[in-house]
């Protein structure tokens, strides 16, 4: 079982950062390829960023592309979302999860934080 916590979350201005903190509880974070979802509004949840178990390879919709960071600390258990020059666009309730293969189902999901960027 894993636990996951997302924090970070606020009200930013358009062009402005933040840094998404997601915990994760137990000592199997390594084991787990990691993502960062999110969902606006009347909208699908839809994939933001993924990293995997090693932190080698990383992956970014094209949305957000060069304007994200994806990051992981073994150390402490924890992903971050580095968000660059943000969008009222990219106001959403962001999530992260962990999976265990690849190509299935995220098996757990964080309880999301709320990231409201105004103009």
């Amino acid at each position: 079982q894993v636990q996951l916590v997302e924090s970070g979350g606020g009200l930013v201005q358009a062009g402005g950062s933040l840094r998404l903190s997601c915990a994760a509880s137990g000592r199997t974070f390594s084991s787990y390829h990691m993502g960062w979802f999110r969902q606006a509004p009347g909208k699908e949840r839809e994939f933001v960023s993924r990293i995997r178990r090693s932190g080698g390879i990383t992956e970014y919709a094209d949305s957000v592309k060069g304007r994200f960071t994806i990051s992981r600390d073994h150390a402490k258990n924890t992903v971050y979302l580095q968000m660059n020059s943000l969008k009222s666009e990219d106001t959403a309730v962001y999530y992260c999860a962990a999976q265990s293969t690849s190509g299935l189902p995220y098996d757990y999901w964080g309880q999301g934080t709320q990231v409201t960027v105004y103009s």
